[in-house]
C-alpha cells in the first residue's frame, strides 16, 4: 500500500471510531447538545473534527477529538522522538544540521470521558499514525503507530478492572496470536500513567503503546483497531452497569480530588499535551479537552484507613495484574 493510500485507509479509520464512540456517548446522555467543530489550520496543513459534551446529565465533560496536521520538524518535537525511538531506526538517516527539510504528519483520534456519576470511571484513548517526510519530495522517512486505552475508576470494582483488562488482552491475542504484546504494553502504561511527584498511578492502567510497528502497515491497522473497539465495547459496558448506582455529596467530593489528580498528570507528564502545545498555532482548546470541568486540591488530604477511597489508593501505589 503507497503511503497516499495508507494514510487514507487511516483516516477512514479514525473517522469512523471518532463517530461511532461519539453516538455511543449519546445512549447515555439526553441533555447536552453536541458540541461538534470543525477546523483547519491558519496555514492549510491541517484539519480536524473536535466533538465534545459538557455540562450533560450523564457526563460532566466529554471530548472525542479528530486531528490531522503537518508541521515542520522542530529540534525539540525531533528530540523527543529520537530518544524513544529504537537504535538503528530510520531517524538515524535524518540530517540534524538541516532539520528545515522534514515534516512532521500526525493522524489520530484521542479520547477523555468524564462521567458525573462516581461511581463511574473516566475512560482515556487515543490511536494514531506518526510520519517523518521529506517536505520537497514527500518520501517518508520513517513512520511508526501510538496510542493505547486506560480506566481511571474514581471507586474500584476488581471485575469492571478484569473485565476491561481481558477484553483488551483477548483483542490483542485475536490479532498477534499470542499475549506477549498486552503484557508488554501493560507494563509500559502502569510505567507511563504515573504522577512520578506523587508516586501513584492516575488509574488502573489498560495498554499503552509509542513508537510501534508490526510486519506491514495493514496489520498495525488490523491491531489499532482491534484495541480501539476493544476499548470502546468495554467501556459501554461497564457504565451501562454502573449509571444507577447511588452516590452522595462525599462521593462528588472523592471524584473532585482524583480528577484534580487527573488534571496534575495531563498538564505535568502527558508526551500528547506537550506534543500539542509545542506545535505551532496550536488549538488550545482541544489540546486541553482531557482536563474533567472541576477538580479539587485539598492541602495534605489523605482518605480514611479502611474506606473505599483508602483501597483504590492502595491500588494506585502499586500496580496489579488483573488478567
Amino acid at each position: 500500500m503507497d503511503p497516499k493510500q495508507s494514510e487514507d485507509v487511516f483516516s477512514a479509520f479514525v473517522d469512523e471510531y471518532q463517530k461511532n464512540f461519539f453516538e455511543m456517548l449519546f445512549r447515555f446522555e439526553s441533555k447536552a447538545e453536541p458540541i461538534k467543530e470543525a477546523w483547519t489550520r491558519e496555514d492549510g496543513r491541517g484539519h480536524g473534527l473536535t466533538c465534545v459534551i459538557q455540562d450533560g446529565n450523564f457526563f460532566e465533560k466529554a471530548g472525542v477529538n479528530v486531528s490531522r496536521i503537518t508541521i515542520p520538524l522542530s529540534q525539540g518535537i525531533f528530540q523527543q522522538m529520537k530518544g524513544r525511538r529504537v537504535p538503528g531506526s530510520n531517524l538515524d538517516q535524518i540530517d540534524m544540521n538541516n532539520l528545515g527539510q522534514y515534516d512532521t504528519y500526525a493522524n489520530g483520534v484521542s479520547l477523555v470521558i468524564h462521567p458525573i456519576n462516581p461511581f463511574c470511571p473516566t475512560v482515556h484513548a487515543n490511536f494514531r499514525t506518526i510520519r517523518i517526510k521529506e517536505r520537497e519530495t514527500g518520501k517518508v522517512i520513517d513512520s511508526w503507530f501510538g496510542g493505547g486505552s486506560d480506566l481511571t475508576p474514581i471507586y474500584l470494582f476488581d471485575e469492571d478492572a478484569k473485565f476491561y483488562h481481558q477484553n483488551i488482552r483477548d483483542a490483542i491475542v485475536e490479532v498477534t496470536g499470542d499475549d506477549k504484546l498486552y503484557r508488554q504494553f501493560k507494563k509500559e502504561c502502569d510505567e507511563y500513567f504515573v504522577n512520578h511527584h506523587r508516586k501513584e498511578a492516575r488509574g488502573i492502567g489498560g495498554v499503552f503503546y509509542d513508537d510501534f510497528n508490526l510486519e506491514s502497515f495493514e496489520k498495525g491497522l488490523e491491531f489499532q483497531k482491534a484495541v480501539a473497539y476493544a476499548n470502546l465495547k468495554s467501556y459501554e459496558a461497564i457504565i451501562n452497569k454502573r449509571k444507577d448506582t447511588p452516590y452522595n455529596d462525599e462521593n462528588v467530593r472523592w471524584r473532585t480530588f482524583r480528577r484534580g489528580r487527573y488534571a496534575e498528570f495531563n498538564l505535568i507528564h502527558d508526551r500528547g499535551t506537550k506534543f500539542g502545545l509545542m506545535t505551532p498555532d496550536a488549538r488550545i482548546e482541544s489540546i486541553l479537552m482531557s482536563l474533567p470541568l472541576t477538580a479539587r486540591w485539598e492541602y495534605n488530604y489523605h482518605p480514611k484507613e479502611g474506606t473505599e477511597e483508602a483501597r483504590i489508593v492502595g491500588v494506585l501505589l502499586k500496580p496489579v495484574d488483573w488478567v
